[in-house]
């Protein structure tokens, strides 16, 4: 396309064109951020670059939901082709005049996935991606990339938060270990490079911002925690959540760590790191690096008031892409894995663990911390009393992140399965005051744990032991 055929962009887009063509797409922001617009341009960029070769599948769940993105094609071949393209409206397929296809279809569940099986595309396209309640059928999309060779093979999906497929987008695409936006990331279900890119409506330079911001604001009257998702493109609220009104991720998520500060025990102003551990077998055991703060600058520069918590490490064994079930390691494997971690950090595995842990089980074979001693992991119990209480201290710290004069409680974006699973944390419907325990709430229960222990004796490895 030459310069006076190339159509109007917003910065966000036309960085988003410059993207690497290897790496997929997850256009996961706000609503109005002109995301499907930003698919058009990129289905037809994909035709004009690769010509006879280019197939190009875009995908929603519903014929209805073609319409709107139809009506943005037509405009923009017709703004970029004049009449040099042709659009066959019974079968939903563009085709350009270097002979690429673009064709629009529907895919709801396994009878409409059999409609592509076995066929080639090198574009696919899913928008509205939220709508699908799991990935499945998304997954199985990707077996219809294929291409000739040094063709770029690329999936792009598009998605708001708050549909049903919240959780399974935010855990692939967002709450990701070592993730930053706009930056390549190895996505680990599809073994391919993404990237995450959050268009909101202020990206959107061509809408009436005031306007459509009001509109929003009339749509969500009594649930100011989707207003929010969809102004923002914030993933971490989740309505009705536990932890819906405290839980921020602008406020409470810290950049990753490499080491803990000089300054530690044995020092006039130390800060002070343990272990808290939620343990599990069957049910993943998840554990955290834990530093005190003791008032004063973190590493990455930002202020932590004394006795602020944050998590700077997770190690969680749960099963890829499930939360509540666990690989079942024994308990030597996992305290070899709680000490490589604490070596890595140049902390003594010693700190909190559950109650339970230090009940005795039968036939004089100990309690659980004793088995965990045997191996070098030495643990004392939460003494976590009343669950609601100590949810309540974990609610206070979490909203009190970020203001100067009180401790407040941070989690590490490294710390995955935190991001993964406490955001959409629910209420106890029997008791509100309560999380509801059929859900992966091992994580919570982990944070729960360490800000339980109030006097942490625990000291980092040195050259002289």
């Amino acid at each position: 396309m030459s310069q006076a055929e190339q159509p109007k962009m917003s910065p966000a887009q036309e960085w988003i064109l410059r993207a690497p063509e290897h790496c997929d797409l997850f256009l996961g922001g706000g609503r109005g951020g002109g995301k499907s617009y930003t698919m058009a341009l990129l289905a037809i960029r994909h035709g004009a670059q690769y010509g006879k070769d280019a197939r190009v599948l875009y995908i929603r769940q519903t014929y209805r939901g073609l319409a709107d993105f139809e009506q943005v094609m037509l405009s923009l071949l017709t703004e970029i082709y004049g009449k040099h393209f042709r659009y066959n409206a019974a079968e939903h397929i563009f085709r350009l005049s270097n002979g690429a296809i673009i064709e629009l279809g529907q895919m709801e569940g396994p009878k409409d996935y059999l409609k592509y099986q076995g066929r080639t595309f090198n574009l696919i396209m899913v928008d509205e991606a939220g709508q699908y309640q799991d990935p499945q059928f998304i997954d199985m999309l990707r077996s219809n990339l294929r291409g000739p060779k040094n063709m770029p093979l690329r999936m792009v999906l598009a998605a708001n938060p708050g549909g049903v497929g919240h959780t399974w987008l935010a855990q692939r695409y967002v709450f990701v270990k070592g993730m930053e936006p706009w930056k390549p990331f190895h996505e680990k279900h599809s073994g391919k490079e993404w990237i995450y890119c959050p268009l909101t409506y202020k990206d959107n330079i061509f809408l009436d911002q005031d306007n459509y911001e009001q509109s929003l604001v009339s749509s969500c009257p009594f649930d100011s925690e989707l207003l929010q998702a969809w102004l923002e493109g914030r993933w971490d609220i989740c309505r009705g959540a536990f932890f819906g009104q405290v839980l921020d991720m602008d406020r409470n998520a810290t950049a990753p760590w490499e080491k803990l500060p000089d300054v530690l025990w044995g020092h006039s102003n130390p800060w002070k790191p343990y272990i808290a551990m939620d343990y599990g077998s069957s049910a993943p055991a998840v554990v955290y690096i834990v530093a005190r703060s003791p008032g004063c600058e973190g590493p990455d520069g930002r202020y932590y008031p004394r006795d602020s918590r944050i998590l700077l490490d997770e190690l969680a064994t749960n099963q890829p892409g499930q939360l509540s079930e666990g690989l079942g390691w024994t308990i030597p494997q996992l305290a070899e894995a709680i000490c490589e971690l604490c070596e890595k950090w140049g902390v003594k595995p010693d700190g909190v663990a559950d109650d339970a842990c230090f009940s005795q089980h039968g036939h004089g074979a100990g309690s659980i911390a004793n088995e965990f001693k045997r191996y070098k992991v030495h643990l004392r119990p939460a003494k976590k009393g009343d669950r609601v209480s100590g949810w309540a201290k974990m609610r206070r710290m979490l909203a009190d992140a970020g203001k100067p004069d009180v401790p407040g409680l941070y989690i590490s974006r490294n710390c995955e399965y935190f991001w993964q699973s406490v955001p959409g944390l629910a209420r106890d419907p029997k008791r509100v005051e309560d999380l509801d325990t059929r859900q992966a709430d091992h994580a919570a229960d982990a944070c729960r744990y360490a800000l339980t222990y109030e006097k942490p004796e625990i000291r980092p490895f040195s050259p002289m032991g």
